[in-house]
């Protein structure tokens, strides 16, 4: 079979097994099971061993065991609700087979007279004879019998026996693949196939051995078919040919001249970067990553204006509008010779519609707003940069279309305050190239970080008390429990209730009921001041400067994940006062606990606690990646795997450069899940 053959069968439906019928199909497609291919990824959990078979003298009752006997008489009652009975033996005495619900006929077929049967179930005793009540292993062939069964996590409504049977089936079918892997690659896996691996993958014996060549082959296979098609992503941007930007550098200096901090090194260096990019001929698809506080924005509006005053416009899209608006107060600062304006839900209809005149007019240089600046009825005269901020709540084809939409001419740049673990930077970002800003400004300093029992509260009040007298102003996070925001609801308002009744009408409250416009006002009050408490719920939105706000109060701490109290912190401190946090927990700390505190007290790095939090808590569960539905790999783990993370990032690296064919590829990349993101490409 070749590769296009294999590949139409491993993708092929479920029902083109035998005995999968409509009913076993969609019972597995609730499992997420859609195709052949997906049903080799559920492994086995454990094994009930039936390879050992015993006499009926030996038997041991409530045990898994399995016995070759001869049936030689049915018991079929005509009486309803009695089960029916076949008597068998083998040489040293007798056992009955009980059957309920099962038809006469089905019964004879499996269990014909006077044959040799070898027969696998949990023994019972009862009337002082052994008996095995519905047992789901019987055959006449010995050897599909006494062998080791694997245990796998079950849909309802699928037996153990069946689900074997369709692996097997499956397995017994595997092809040959034409190898895709270099000699050099396949050395480092001991010239394991793929067809190999996933036999052994497969072995009750293999059970849990991730550091095997046949895991490790199979989870390198994962990790570079997602490099490859992020890889095939670049070259096909890069093959597209813009008009170069041409500006002034001498218009960036004034700028930067006027502001009254000067930038970080980091920032220096990304704003080069971009800058670089905008006047290539080639198009740039580019992420800004930064740590809360880091200073993206101001690189991102200075592209922005760069881009200006090479005579195009730009598009600047924020998560939410009060974030839209910080943005383009901050540019109506800076910048005093373009025009700039915001379009959002909160805009008067004569204000959009004097909007949607004007920008295919070439009458604004920069529109700030949410995800409706995108709309199909706002249409630019001359789109020259794309700059979007908080990119991780976009996945790969939304990327894409995005740097198409734009046309050719259109750079996209993408901004991110997510800090991710090395070994999933080219994982979740491999389509872009990218900008890492770690520095932050001289005149912020680090977060100071605290832990108190509950029951201290009484201790963070009299704090708190102190901090307002200077006029500093704090948040207060209720965070979620057991994912109900019915609880989360009356928790807040009950801290919301406990609070005023200290510091009378300086409070207010935010949680999940209250509608957008609302939210808004809230955060807008108290930006200005009018509150010096915010109760919240949410995660109080990433990005958003409030310089007056010093203090974050966490309650129930232990329920979040370093990256999220990370960046939760982050809120805070944006200012030039010290500021502090302040985590709170119901009781006294388990020792994993106490290590993560140690490295939120011990570091401000986002990227160095990301790395910890990935150790600790998974990689599936760091901030902001369950949400953004990226793929989460089936096999490969950025802890466990990080050398098959280098290895494939570098091979990566030598295909770019060496302008390697990788059409040998294109089955590996289909078959991985990959297919939709494909059919722009192969």
């Amino acid at each position: 079979m070749d590769n296009n053959n294999t590949y139409n069968f491993l993708l092929s439906d479920l029902k083109n097994l035998r005995g999968v019928g409509t009913k076993t199909s969609n019972l597995l497609k609730k499992k997420k099971i859609n195709n052949i291919f997906d049903l080799l990824w559920k492994l086995p959990r454990t094994y009930t061993d039936r390879s050992i078979s015993a006499k009926i003298k030996d038997l041991k009752i409530g045990e898994i065991q399995t016995i070759t006997i001869i049936p030689f008489k049915y018991n079929f009652p005509r009486v309803r609700n009695l089960p029916n009975r076949v008597f068998c033996k083998d040489d040293t005495g007798n056992i009955d087979c009980i059957f309920f619900n099962s038809f006469e006929g089905y019964v004879k077929k499996i269990l014909p007279l006077n044959k040799e049967i070898t027969i696998s179930g949990k023994i019972g005793f009862y009337k002082n004879k052994y008996q095995i009540t519905n047992p789901k292993y019987i055959s006449e062939n010995a050897s599909l019998i006494k062998t080791k069964h694997n245990k796998y996590s079950l849909t309802e409504g699928i037996s153990e026996s069946v689900y074997n049977k369709i692996i097997n089936q499956i397995l017994r079918k595997l092809p040959e693949l034409k190898e895709w892997h270099n000699q050099n690659i396949m050395n480092k896996f001991n010239q394991i196939s793929w067809n190999q691996a996933i036999l052994e993958l497969h072995k009750p014996e293999n059970i849990g051995k991730y550091q095997s060549d046949f895991y490790k082959r199979l989870a390198y296979d994962e990790i570079l078919s997602s490099y490859l098609v992020h890889s095939d992503i670049r070259k096909k941007i890069k093959k597209i040919k813009k008009e170069r930007k041409k500006f002034d550098l001498d218009h960036q200096k004034k700028i930067l001249s006027k502001i009254d901090f000067k930038l970080t090194n980091d920032q220096k260096k990304t704003l080069s970067e971009i800058n670089n990019d905008l006047k290539s001929n080639q198009k740039m698809f580019r992420l800004l990553q930064g740590d809360v506080g880091s200073g993206k924005t101001i690189v991102a509006l200075m592209s922005a204006y760069n881009v200006v005053k090479a005579g195009f416009q730009v598009a600047i899209m924020a998560p939410t509008e009060i974030l839209a608006m910080q943005h383009y107060k901050l540019a109506n600062k800076i910048f005093d010779d373009i025009k700039i304006n915001i379009l959002s839900s909160k805009s008067e209809y004569k204000t959009k519609k004097k909007i949607k005149k004007q920008i295919p007019e070439n009458q604004i240089d920069i529109l700030f707003g949410t995800h409706s600046i995108f709309q199909s009825k706002i249409k630019f005269k001359n789109l020259g940069l794309i700059i979007i901020d908080e990119q991780h709540k976009f996945g790969v084809n939304q990327r894409k279309k995005l740097s198409d939409k734009g046309g050719k001419n259109c750079d996209v740049l993408l901004m991110s305050a997510t800090p991710i673990p090395r070994t999933l930077t080219m994982t979740i970002y491999g389509d872009m190239d990218l900008s890492i800003i770690k520095e932050k400004p001289k005149y912020r300093k680090d977060v100071r970080t605290y832990s108190k029992l509950e029951t201290n509260i009484k201790d963070v009040i009299e704090f708190i008390k102190k901090e307002i007298t200077k006029e500093n102003q704090i948040f207060w996070v209720c965070p979620l429990i057991e994912e109900s925001k019915k609880i989360d609801h009356s928790s807040a308002v009950k801290k919301f209730e406990y609070l005023n009744k200290i510091f009378p009408n300086e409070v207010a409250l935010l949680h999940g009921k209250i509608d957008m416009e609302e939210k808004n006002r809230i955060l807008n009050k108290f930006l200005n001041k009018k509150f010096k408490i915010l109760v919240s719920t949410t995660v109080i939105e990433v990005g958003i400067d409030f310089p007056n706000a010093n203090i974050i109060v966490i309650e129930n701490a232990n329920k979040f994940g370093l990256s999220q109290l990370h960046q939760l912190r982050g809120r805070v401190g944006r200012g030039v006062k010290e500021a502090t946090c302040i985590l709170m927990f119901k009781s006294s700390l388990t020792e994993n606990a106490k290590k993560r505190l140690k490295i939120l007290k011990n570091t401000n790095d986002g990227f160095k606690v990301s790395e910890e939090d990935m150790k600790i808590r998974g990689y599936g569960d760091i901030l902001g990646f369950k949400q953004s539905g990226i793929k989460m790999y089936k096999l490969a783990d950025p802890v466990l795997n990080s050398d098959l993370f280098e290895l494939a990032e570098n091979e990566i690296r030598f295909m770019e450069k060496n302008k390697t064919d990788t059409s040998k590829y294109k089955i590996l990349m289909k078959l991985y899940d990959q297919a939709d993101i494909l059919n722009d490409i192969v």
